[in-house]
């Protein structure tokens, strides 16, 4: 009698289960996107990061039947617009498009207003800008071997420049030198432009810049190139930097991210629809002209994406003595 009481008990309890869960079940998930969607660029108009926003802006916009707002929140290194995404709703309608900045003030930057890797979710990669190590002419060298003896042969004299302390230019070229074997002092400027000018003049010797801001220095023999992040149709010939510098790694990206707890059903519809936009040919075509180099991602290899590069800024940083946490 107990046991046949027990078994009617367990079986009204399920029936009762399952009736509160019907409902639930029954509500179908919520479209996405069903507002308009705000992509916040934590730099200035006019970079590459907002370029880019403002070219896949229109065709998401024109995809999903939404409005697509570029946001440009310029200040505290990009930090404030960072914070205003991690405090969004989680819903996908608030995106984050930033560049090697993000994980250098990870490492770099104390008491930020948020945790990097847990207060956003990984969308996708773009892809990143092609670097170019770039030499004074006047110095008379024409290799990264030839760099490098002069380096051992005169030391202490060899000036790299960059667009200021713990800058991407900056650690990017830390990180081609550690990874060929290369000592150089350091010498900041205010911007990429105003460095490779001072190259072209002899006052200092290398850096690593972006391909479009070094490239009418280089076709107009101001500059010498060394080797570039990637190849380049526009610098055929010109051998790439994990040949001469095997070490080298590529870290940095042009990076999508979303805050934490974003459905991943969400972040895969992004992802998706982000690489799909970068196989358009004519978005291929202007990305090509400008030395863009497109490597979508999915979410989960952006999130990867993201540690390996605080991982090797934190490295550099302690190597040349930058303060880092």
């Amino acid at each position: 009698m107990r046991a046949a009481l027990s078994r009617t008990f367990a079986i009204v309890f399920t029936l009762v289960l399952v009736a509160a869960g019907a409902p639930a079940l029954a509500v179908p998930q919520e479209k996405y996107p069903n507002k308009p969607i705000r992509v916040v660029v934590p730099s200035s108009a006019g970079g590459a990061v907002d370029i880019l926003a403002r070219m896949i802006a229109p065709k998401l916009s024109h995809a999903w039947n939404q409005p697509v707002i570029v946001d440009n929140r310029v200040s505290a290194g990009g930090t404030i617009g960072a914070a205003i995404v991690a405090k969004a709703d989680p819903d996908g309608h608030t995106l984050l498009l930033t560049s090697s900045a993000f994980p250098i003030a990870a490492v770099l930057m104390p008491n930020l207003p948020y945790d990097t890797l847990k207060d956003f979710a990984g969308v996708a990669d773009l892809g990143a800008s092609t670097l170019v190590a770039v030499v004074a002419p006047s110095l008379g060298v024409r290799s990264m071997t030839e760099l490098g003896a002069y380096a051992k042969t005169q030391p202490g004299k060899l000036l790299f420049g960059s667009a200021g302390a713990g800058s991407a230019t900056h650690l990017h070229a830390e990180l081609f030198m550690h990874a060929a074997g290369l000592k150089a002092r350091h010498v900041g400027f205010k911007g990429q432009s105003e460095f490779v000018i001072e190259i072209a003049a002899g006052r200092i010797h290398f850096g690593v810049c972006a391909l479009t801001v070094c490239l009418p220095f280089i076709t107009q023999g101001r500059v010498l190139a060394l080797a570039t992040s990637e190849p380049s149709r526009l610098l055929s010939g010109v051998p790439e930097m994990a040949v001469v510098a095997p070490r080298w790694q590529r870290s940095g990206a042009i990076r999508l991210l979303a805050p934490a707890g974003t459905p991943r059903a969400v972040l895969s519809q992004l992802s998706k629809e982000v690489a799909r936009i970068l196989d358009l040919p004519d978005v291929r075509k202007r990305l090509d002209a400008v030395a863009f180099h497109i490597v979508p991602t999915t979410p989960a290899d952006t999130d990867k994406g993201l540690r390996a590069d605080i991982a090797i800024f934190t490295q550099i940083a302690r190597i040349t003595g930058l303060r880092a946490h």
